[in-house]
């Protein structure tokens, strides 16, 4: 049967090359489309991770949901023997404390509302890697009295590096603090939003400024984003009872899931319509392929044959196509993939950004697995309608096919 099968496919060459082209064309566009909005969720969640919340966050219980407007209710006080738990996992790369606050930044002209954070520089260089520097440079250990502020918010105050702001704060005893803090770098990140009130201090000026020694979150940056669940569960284990939550940075960053919901539902409408185009072709190319071979089958069955048997040759052949089309368009769409992705796909800021970025195709085992199948199984699918066609028409009414 399937040697049968496989002659009449390489015996008819016309029509198995119109169905391969179809069944190829279909799947490379799966492929390429699959992989080209892989890319574009992993990096709007790497430059977010890697701008703004690091992998996991760990504060007291309640301090995401209550302490926006009183940070300094949940602090945790001495964060030195957490922070060694945390590193000691060997999946974690660095865990940094960060302490939040709000107040007025003044340029000597004008003031503006303001979003504080005091970071451990150093270990904030590297955890940064998605933030980009539009004027002078990342905070140092030893820049006592810098101070790096967001692009709009830099823009808003007329301020540049070498510039001196004055920050002022209220402490947890409602006194009013102020300290002249001198422009270090300005920043720009994935949301316009955060450039436009952001300003991040060394974490011993801002907690002089507060009057405090704690922290608010402990910020944790790991090895492999993939591993980040898995972390997550370890550390709510380990610290469920001591009055800590840990939040992953999906929890942390609302307008990704968001973005992420508003592209799968673009570009599934995208890739139904090519599943549909790709079903629609095969379709066609089988009907022409079957119908035009009825004559064959005739005799076929003018020989002693069986209708069951031709109705099984009919799958067994488009059977073969299907796998030999579906392979070699997954072999073309990952060559492709890697070609376009060596050139790049330059591509406009996302919604609420300014950050232009380089878009790729991301050659994703699961989205290759579906576009095969989706070839094989759209082939198949295919010719079972002209199969029964042939499998219930007369013997008679097919051989006069070939007058």
């Amino acid at each position: 049967m399937w040697t049968l099968a496989l002659r009449n496919v390489l015996r008819h060459k016309s029509r198995t090359a119109m169905t391969l082209l179809a069944i190829i064309a279909g799947v490379v566009a799966l492929v390429l489309s699959g992989g080209f909005v892989h890319d574009i969720v992993r990096q709007l969640g790497e430059v977010l991770i890697h701008s703004q919340s690091g992998h996991l966050q760990v504060s007291r219980t309640d301090y995401f949901e209550k302490g926006a407007r009183s940070p300094d209710k949940y602090l945790i006080a001495d964060p030195a023997p957490i922070s060694k738990q945390i590193a000691a996992l060997p999946d974690v790369e660095d865990v940094m404390g960060r302490v939040y606050f709000a107040g007025l930044l003044n340029n000597g002209r004008s003031d503006l509302p303001i979003i504080g954070e005091g970071v451990e520089p150093a270990r904030e260089a590297k955890l940064g890697s998605g933030m980009v520097i539009k004027a002078g440079r990342v905070l140092r250990n030893n820049d006592a009295h810098g101070m790096m502020i967001g692009y709009d918010l830099a823009h808003a105050l007329k301020l540049k590096p070498g510039d001196w702001a004055t920050l002022v704060m209220n402490t947890a005893d409602g006194a009013l603090n102020s300290q002249e803090f001198q422009v270090i770098g300005v920043f720009q990140t994935f949301s316009k939003d955060y450039d436009a009130r952001a300003v991040r201090i060394p974490l011993p000026d801002a907690q002089d400024l507060l009057a405090n020694t704690g922290v608010n979150t402990l910020v944790v940056s790991l090895k492999r984003t993939a591993d980040t669940a898995a972390i997550a569960a370890a550390l709510k284990q380990k610290f469920s009872r001591a009055g800590l939550e840990v939040k992953t940075w999906l929890q942390l960053n609302d307008f990704y899931t968001k973005a992420v919901l508003m592209y799968d539902v673009q570009f599934g409408v995208l890739r139904f319509i090519i599943l549909l185009m790709v079903i629609l072709s095969v379709v066609n190319s089988v009907n022409m392929s079957v119908f035009e071979r009825v004559g064959e089958f005739g005799t076929m069955m003018a020989l002693g044959n069986r209708s069951s048997v031709v109705f099984k040759l009919i799958i067994a052949e488009n059977a073969i196509i299907g796998l030999l089309g579906a392979t070699l368009g997954v072999v073309l769409g990952v060559v492709l993939a890697y070609v376009i992705s060596a050139i790049g796909i330059p591509m406009p800021p996302p919604p609420n950004a300014d950050l232009s970025y380089t878009a790729r195709i991301g050659v994703v085992p699961s989205v290759i697995l579906g576009a095969f199948a989706v070839g094989l199984i759209a082939t198949v699918l295919a010719a079972l309608l002209p199969a029964l066609r042939v499998h219930k028409i007369p013997v008679v009414d097919a051989l006069r096919q070939n007058i």
